[in-house]
């Protein structure tokens, strides 16, 4: 179980993250997360939305590099080292983290290097994995 992520690779200017977001609401899709880093020429906008096809579609008819990838997402317990238990999971199988971020609520996408060994260790555990049925539907 695994969610789409688009990730738009925008110049590194004003309006551009805008431009994005701009495009993707009016094709009607929802934002449901993002993350934005940049360096000095160009940024990386990675978001995780109700409707990847429609919105990498409609990125693409404005003329906007974009790349759809799978990546994890887990409904972490509400609690006080919810996070660090389930990247402690992660670490102990040696998978390597690539960048985290939130979503609504208490999702989490958490792109690893080996997304099916992850998955199979997360599998035995009281963790929640989130598929893009949850997220269209949060």
């Amino acid at each position: 179980m695994n969610v789409k992520q688009l990730s738009v690779f925008v110049e590194n200017q004003p309006g551009r993250v805008s431009e994005v977001t701009d495009v993707l609401g009016g094709a009607g899709v929802n934002i449901r997360g993002f993350s934005v880093s940049d360096t000095a020429d160009y940024g990386i906008v990675r978001l995780v939305v109700d409707d990847p096809d429609r919105g990498k579609e409609a990125l693409q008819r404005a003329d906007l590099a974009v790349k759809v990838n799978d990546v994890l997402c887990i409904e972490l317990p509400d609690k006080p080292g919810g996070l660090a238990g389930v990247l402690k999971i992660v670490s102990a199988a040696g998978v390597g983290i690539e960048y985290v971020y939130t979503l609504i609520g208490t999702y989490v996408v958490i792109n690893v290097a080996d997304i099916d060994r992850a998955l199979a260790m997360l599998s035995d555990s009281p963790v929640k994995i989130v598929d893009q049925g949850d997220i269209a539907q949060a």
